[in-house]
């Protein structure tokens, strides 16, 4: 495991990480808050040094991740231990590594970062959580349709390291080079033996490798000669070296790798004892139990071959011979003369029995001593046994026995076996030493092996499922115009949900072919978030060089690949659902370029509608301009009623049907908008009681009443202003706008007076209608009300229906002038103006309007549009007054010309 660092630059975030192991370091450069996120999740280290250019400021007084960007870096990195450093980022934390593993000051560490112009951005957290390539439940995982199930270890982590960090063009399209070649050949293939480089390199370094590693040694140096030998694996492992490199930042060639795999493997034969070779046999002695030479020999014979310790071996075999010599003469005659007495119940008993705990052989027996000795045979062998005693000189029981010739022998026999093990052991230490120098060639080696299990398991299983290799387009630089928009496109055809088996289910398979954003709708359980994990597991295995679930498809090799879907609230930073959607928008927005791949499910949900349509809608815009593909799913319809500046955004939706008068999707993905939720048909679906879908489908039925009447109340604009539009009232017809006013003299007859009362009509509906409007449309109001001027002439008065009714009203004054007002009592207002002298005949004009505080705005609106217009009014001045509310009007609305 690494020794990992952090720090901050111009280009982003930079992950530094040390392995002491292998000697070398990489340090990755411009990542996004996102991606160093991931890779800190996804991978184990020994120690965590954060440098001090995270900090907000140099004097550290604002605490990192309070504030904006570094919030999410911060959060991951405040549950775990971690060390703060300062200084250059890299040679800072070489010396941090040197001091924790007692190196040397000057050991050297080698640098192999690979070249990574161009190549996509890592993974993003969330995109990575969504496909499954880090393992979230409820959500199926990529990782495990890639391989057949008996495929575990290393190769799934070179898999997965490659989907978080997806390769160069090159390197991606030498990947599926080599697929292509493997999903063709019809030779048998090696094993694979799969090796941790790491440990490899540890075990060689430290001269503790035994006889096992130097055989995983072997078998990886012999696959790769044997694919050399072979006319079609000599093309694929000819094609693996670019992959490797890659990996591992090695750069070897193929004839070199040949020429050093060969004399690896030699040496490890010449050393190591190998399968099939009988020159090594543990020694059996009938007498002496087996498990007494498997337990003392078996910890080193089989380890290297006998020429190398030939004089350590021979001594060993002596000494058994000494042993079963010593036993035969000791033992046996005590053991055959207890056989011949006939043993009744509690009679004597006595055997040659091996003591495991004291690495001994012992006789082992009770009441075998005879009562009258007679100079029986096995007498004088039962006289020279004494108490067997551990290497403590302690009594071991009441049952053990052995004799002075007996203990010479095994001592002898252990000291023989120390010194065959410690040679051995030393043969193998030196072994160590002499590969420690080929340590780049067995890396380079063991990784190619790893890349090859890795491809060959997926290429099978990607055949059977009936996966296809994708043609991968480079983007071409800004530069190469002409050729840029052949690359800017994407198509799918056949495409299937990646957690399907397209073998053995009836998965539905949709074609897309994206040259801009798709605005994506659909009903609940439609298909939408299906389809967009389908399109970026695709575009990623595409871009990868790997195999995707589809029957067809043209990939260009995306400079990252990003995915948003629902966001989860965070007790913990104290954010909600919203607060991390916006974070994680933010992300992709700032980041995305023309050769990015963005998606995005259901966005803005996590608040109010009309607002996050609205947010929603300036998101698709700014996706719209920066140019890139992908496709953004909503529920929200109004963002189609939204006046979108986009020029290459287009309307998808994921297709219904009708199936015995029931709506249900048809998960087929086609052009145009859906409207159609679903709702009440998966709430019930899933559980939720009936009675509470009838009544959520009678509140919506009102609502449709409410948005029907809306409609019909647009239809009534029109018709109010049938010159104008509902967005645009101030564009009328001359005729209806120009209202030409004469000061009232004495001598105007009736016909005249007519004619003024029609124009002072005509222009306080207009002005008033059009405020309506406004405020139904600001949803100040419920309903839409048309202004409908009434006349109250001389010797008439207001009927009782305007009782307790709000009404804006206009007096024609006999001193020729107007008079504005507001009342909810129009009858006794009446009353009482004409109680004045001089003014029992006036005319009114009034409407009916739904409140008094609207009432109140009019009559102001009126003043202020009237007087401005040159109608002469008595009560200019309250216009002005407070409690009219003046100064919250934009009074610009209609203009009238004397």
């Amino acid at each position: 495991m690494p020794v990992v660092g952090i720090s901050r630059s111009a280009k982003g975030y930079c992950m530094i990480s040390v392995l002491e192991t292998m000697k070398t370091y990489c340090a990755e450069d411009g990542l996004t808050e996102e991606a160093i996120v991931t890779k800190l999740r996804t991978c184990h280290y020994h120690y965590l040094f954060l440098h001090t250019s995270l900090r907000h400021n140099p004097s550290g007084t604002s605490h990192w991740g309070e504030f904006g960007e570094g919030g999410l870096l911060w959060g991951e990195c405040c549950g775990r231990h971690f060390e703060w450093f300062d200084g250059g980022p890299v040679s800072e934390l070489l010396c941090k590594v040197r001091e924790l593993y007692g190196l040397d000051i000057g050991a050297p560490f080698r640098n192999i970062i690979v070249p990574s112009e161009r190549r996509p951005r890592p993974l993003y957290l969330g995109t990575a959580t969504q496909i499954g390539a880090i393992q979230t439940e409820g959500i199926p995982s990529l990782l495990k349709v890639l391989f057949p199930s008996n495929v575990a270890g290393l190769p799934v982590k070179y898999i997965r390291d490659l989907l978080f960090n997806p390769p160069t063009y090159g390197i991606a399209a030498a990947i599926q080079a080599t697929c292509r070649l493997m999903s063709g050949i019809t030779c048998s293939i090696p094993e694979f033996t799969c090796v941790s480089a790491a440990k490899l390199v540890k075990l060689l370094e430290s001269k503790e490798a035994n006889h096992i590693e130097f055989l995983r040694i072997k078998n990886v140096v012999d696959e790769i000669l044997l694919m050399h030998k072979n006319p079609e694996l000599n093309s694929i492992l000819q094609m693996l070296l670019d992959p490797t490199w890659g990996a591992t930042g090695l750069k070897v060639e193929w004839g070199t790798l040949v020429t050093e795999c060969e004399m690896i493997s030699h040496r490890v034969s010449q050393m190591i004892h190998l399968d099939g070779e009988t020159d090594q046999e543990i020694n059996s002695i009938s007498i002496i139990p087996d498990e007494f030479f498997e337990d003392t020999e078996s910890s080193w014979k089989g380890r290297v071959k006998r020429i190398h310790a030939e004089k350590a071996f021979a001594e060993v075999d002596s000494a058994a011979g000494d042993i079963a010599k010593a036993v035969t003469e000791d033992f046996l005659p005590i053991v055959s003369r207890v056989k011949a007495v006939i043993s009744t119940l509690g009679g004597p008993k006595g055997e040659i029995s091996y003591a495991r705990e004291h690495e001994a052989v012992w006789f082992k027996g009770k009441r075998f001593a005879p009562s009258v000795w007679s100079g029986a045979p096995g007498e004088e062998q039962i006289k020279q046994l004494k108490p067997a005693t551990d290497s403590k000189g302690r009594k071991v029981g009441e049952e053990w026995f052995t004799t002075s010739k007996v203990e010479d022998a095994l001592s002898r026999y252990h000291e023989a076996c120390d010194r065959a093990k410690s040679d051995v052991l030393e043969l193998l230490r030196g072994l160590s030493a002499e590969l420690q120098s080929k340590t780049n060639i067995l890396v380079f080696s063991s990784m190619l092996i790893i890349i090859a299990k890795a491809l060959f398991s997926h290429v099978s299983e990607g055949r059977r499922r009936k996966w296809v290799l994708p043609t991968l387009v480079e983007f071409h630089r800004l530069e190469e115009k002409e050729s840029s928009e052949d690359t800017h496109k994407m198509e799918i055809a056949g495409l299937s949900p990646y957690w399907l088996d397209g073998v053995q289910s009836n998965a539905v398979r949709n074609t897309i072919k994206m040259q801009s954003l798709f605005l994506l709708t659909g009903p609940n359980g439609g298909g939408k978030s299906s389809i967009l994990r389908s399109i970026c597991a695709a575009a990623l295995l595409g871009i990868c060089g790997l195999m995707v679930p589809a029957e067809s498809a043209v990939i260009p090799h995306f400079d990252s690949i990003m995915l948003h879907m629902k966001s989860y609230d965070s007790p913990a930073d104290g954010k909600s659902s919203f607060q991390i959607e916006m974070s994680e928008i933010r992300s992709i927005v700032t980041s995305a370029t023309p050769r990015s791949l963005v998606l995005m499910d259901e966005i803005c949900r996590g608040t109010e509608m009309m607002k996050g349509t609205c947010i929603a809608g300036s998101i698709i815009e700014a996706l719209d301009a920066i140019g890139c593909l992908g496709v953004v799913s909503t529920h929200l319809h109004g963002i189609f009623d939204l006046p979108l500046q986009t020029k290459r955004t287009v309307h998808k939706a994921m297709g219904t049907e009708v199936v015995d008068g029931h709506t249900e999707p048809t998960w087929i993905l086609i052009d145009g908008i859906c409207r159609e939720s679903l709702a009440f048909e998966t709430a019930l679906k899933e559980g939720i009681p009936e009675k509470l879908i009838r009544r959520a489908e009678e509140l919506y039925g009102s609502i449709n009443k409410k948005h029907l009447y809306s409609e019909q109340m647009n239809d009534r604009i029109e018709q109010l202003c049938p010159d104008s539009s509902v967005d645009n009232l101030d564009e009328v017809t001359d005729s209806s706008r120009r209202i030409y006013v004469k000061p009232v003299s004495s001598g105007q007859d009736e016909s005249n007076h007519t004619d003024v009362l029609k124009e002072v009509e005509s222009a306080v509906t207009m002005i008033c209608q059009k405020r309506l409007i406004e405020l139904y449309k600001q949803e100040n109001m419920a309903e839409l009300v048309e202004v409908s001027c009434v006349t109250i002439g001389a010797r008439e008065q207001p009927p009782p229906s305007t009782v307790g009714v709000s009404c804006v009203y206009v007096i024609f004054r006999p001193d020729k002038n107007l008079y504005i007002g507001q009342t909810d009592d129009l009858l006794g207002r009446v009353r009482a103006h004409r109680s004045k002298e001089g003014m029992q005949n006036v005319k009114f004009l009034y409407f009916t309007v739904p409140g008094k505080s609207i009432a109140s705005e009019l009559e102001t609106l009126l003043i202020n549009q009237l007087s401005s217009e040159g109608f002469r009014l008595v009560n200019k001045a309250d216009g002005k007054h407070r409690n009219f509310g003046s100064s919250n009007l934009l009074l610009g609305g209609v203009t009238l010309h004397q």
